[in-house]
């Protein structure tokens, strides 16, 4: 991507009540952020304290109390919304996809409206937003696509199966993706990434990673041009486990 006039498009978490928010971010600078969910936070607040603006997007964009960003309606889980919101913010060489929700559900015994809900949001929502904006990027002269991923799209956990699932989807979805736009010059990159200390998982009592440092993490890898974005010793962990397959991944099989 181009190192100097930055310019980003970024899209954030829905939750359980189903709101969405949308951060678009270019090279006119704007200097404010008001207080929303702590890893969307540090991810905008990096990418504004090196020359980013901000856009603020949702299902409602009247919600949005964000002091200097301009709201933009969006439905990630809605094609036609987010091919608008392309339209509307066409000038973007930056989609970061972090959408995501977390149901808790079984995949044997959940609810199919959950697991919908998961597939929903972290496959088909993020493949909506890269149909809409990849164009975009393309006709800009090229940039790059990062999709959050998470340390459970490599390894599952009976307390977040849909979760698992949804995101082992999406990664493989990110490298279908890299594959296809590739020769448009837009970079399609993943990170992947253990708890960190969100909203999302505040239930959850593992140990948990500073959204700064991720967010410090995520954006250097960015501007590195990489491919794959390891942001912890967990990931990286599990990542070498892949080649040993299940008995190294879930050694209660063995």
């Amino acid at each position: 991507m181009k190192k100097a006039g930055l310019r980003y498009q970024y899209h954030n978490i829905k939750d359980n009540k189903g709101e969405c928010l949308l951060w678009i971010f270019h090279n006119k600078p704007r200097s404010s952020l008001a207080q929303t969910e702590d890893s969307v936070r540090q991810l905008a607040l990096e990418l504004i304290s090196r020359g980013a603006t901000v856009y603020a997007g949702a299902r409602n964009p009247d919600s949005i109390q964000l002091p200097g960003t301009k709201p933009l309606q969006i439905d990630i889980t809605d094609p036609t919304s987010a091919a608008a919101a392309a339209e509307v913010a066409e000038d973007v060489t930056l989609l970061i996809n972090n959408a995501g929700v977390l149901t808790g559900a079984s995949l044997i015994n959940g609810s199919l409206e959950d697991i919908h809900s998961e597939f929903d949001t972290h496959f088909f929502g993020t493949l909506s937003m890269v149909r809409a904006f990849a164009p975009k990027i393309a006709s800009n002269g090229g940039g790059t696509i990062l999709n959050i991923l998470s340390v459970l799209s490599w390894i599952s956990s009976v307390n977040s199966a849909a979760f698992s699932a949804a995101k082992a989807a999406e990664w493989a979805l990110t490298n279908a993706l890299r594959l296809e736009l590739a020769d448009q010059k837009v970079r399609v990159a993943g990170l992947h990434v253990g708890y960190m200390d969100t909203d999302l998982i505040a239930h959850i009592t593992a140990p948990k990673l500073n959204t700064a440092d991720i967010a410090k993490i995520a954006i250097d890898g960015i501007q590195a041009d990489s491919y794959e974005i390891l942001a912890d010793e967990l990931s990286r962990k599990v990542q070498k486990g892949l080649a040993g397959g299940v008995s190294a991944l879930y050694p209660q099989f063995v």
